[in-house]
């Protein structure tokens, strides 16, 4: 399956309808224990609030998954919320969408953090499997990110 990525910003999910419609899918689809809204476009809303944009895996001009991106003080991408569109599960969009993520952190020297507390096991090993590794707590607190060392991250430059 070829997936590329596709990055949304506020600018894009208000001028494209089909951008609109399909990210709006994918967290519908999302398991209701996952959604900390009880509707999907609020949810979004506030993560184009918070500044964060949505990366997500594009195919066919359909996008198929997504995770919300936050740039914290120090370039480094702090990612949540992924989720891939229900009829396209277990198909490795999910993998493949973290690892074009990566692909691009790498290319802009940037590092990707999960903080992972309330992340289900599942989870924590397929972060694992993509090679994420747990991290000791930044000696500064990053704005706008939970304080904790309960988080994991890869450094696609090889330095941690």
């Amino acid at each position: 399956m070829p997936v590329t990525l596709h990055h949304v910003d506020q600018a894009r999910w208000e001028a494209d309808e089909q951008v609109r419609l399909d990210l709006m899918r994918i967290y519908q689809d999302a398991p209701q224990e996952r959604m900390p809204t009880p509707t999907v476009e609020p949810f979004i809303e506030q993560h184009f609030a918070g500044q964060h944009f949505f990366a997500c895996a594009l195919f066919n001009d359909r996008l198929l998954g997504a995770v919300a991106v936050q740039e914290g003080e120090d370039r480094a991408w702090w990612l949540s919320e992924l989720c891939v569109r229900k009829t396209t599960r277990r198909r490795g969009v999910g993998s493949r969408l973290m690892a074009l993520i990566g692909e691009q952190a790498k290319q802009e020297g940037r590092v990707l953090r999960i903080e992972t507390s309330t992340l289900p096991l599942a989870d924590r090993v397929l972060l694992s499997k993509l090679g994420y590794r747990p991290m000791a707590n930044p000696e500064t607190p990053v704005a706008g990110m939970p304080a904790t060392s309960d988080f994991v991250e890869l450094d696609p430059q090889g330095k941690g």
